[in-house]
């Protein structure tokens, strides 16, 4: 483990040191993160401002919901998006031959080799805003520590859909549309289910797992999760992590190298 993380710390030093010779980039992200922000807000504000409120959820506590869909959506911003996506060029390019002749797991390495800034932004906002919100309602520290433990589940099994839709560029090469598909989904979670009629709703828990992404832990974090949805949550993000890694090493018996 202490070499995976040395080597984690040389592949984000020397990426972080790349991006930031294009500074100007982090300002425009910042701005597209606001707009992105205040869109988003405007969105929920068009419901509540007649008094309408979504079943059992306050605004502050929507608001808890858009901070978290904040921040995950810098999170994919800043390590999913840059490194998955990038599977398909290995492929395209063959040089995801070099990848599998390094002397380090190839799935680790795919994953982790790169970290764009853009996503900070979106990692602050969301954070501002969940404490705003957590501020009105009267939230205690440990209720956000409790709610770490949802999200935690929610970031892996988002990775392990991730990562598997990039694994099947080994046979279709280019799947950039269906990532894109996947990021669509994944834009209902800045809304809580109930907002959604019920056969959305069970599409967004048991068939693409939004629910487990914002609403299971803005619950978690509003104290009124279940211990059903948390034990849930667990085995959904393990068993799409066993999944992903099974699913690496099926896709990896189709792979033609770029010199055979």
């Amino acid at each position: 483990m202490k070499r995976y993380f040395e080597v984690l710390g040389l592949l984000w030093s020397a990426a972080i040191a790349a991006e930031m010779e294009y500074r100007v980039n982090f300002i425009l992200a910042t701005f597209t993160s606001l707009g992105n922000l205040a869109g988003s807000l405007f969105g929920v504000y068009l419901f509540y401002r007649t008094g309408y409120t979504f079943q059992g959820w306050s605004w502050e506590e929507a608001l808890v919901v858009l901070g978290i869909f904040t921040v995950l959506q810098g999170f994919s911003s800043s390590f999913l998006a840059p490194n998955l996506n990038n599977i398909v060029k290995h492929v395209q390019q063959g040089t995801l031959d070099f990848v599998l002749l390094k002397p380090i797991n190839s799935q680790f390495w795919l994953s982790t080799n790169t970290l764009s800034p853009w996503g900070i932004p979106d990692l602050v906002f969301g954070v501002m805003l969940i404490g705003y919100a957590g501020e009105q309602l009267g939230l205690e520290g440990s209720d956000y520590l409790f709610s770490a433990i949802p999200l935690v589940f929610g970031i892996i099994s988002l990775y392990s859909l991730w990562f598997m839709l990039g694994a099947t560029s080994i046979w279709f090469v280019k799947i950039y549309n269906v990532t894109e598909v996947l990021r669509g989904l994944l834009e209902a979670g800045r809304y809580p289910m109930v907002a959604y009629p019920v056969a959305y709703r069970f599409f967004f828990t048991f068939v693409v797992p939004v629910a487990f992404l914002t609403t299971v832990p803005a619950e978690a974090m509003l104290g009124r999760v279940q211990v059903g949805w948390l034990l849930g949550g667990a085995v959904l993000a393990l068993s799409l992590l066993f999944v992903a890694r099974i699913f690496w090493g099926f896709a990896l018996r189709f792979y033609t190298s770029a010199s055979s």
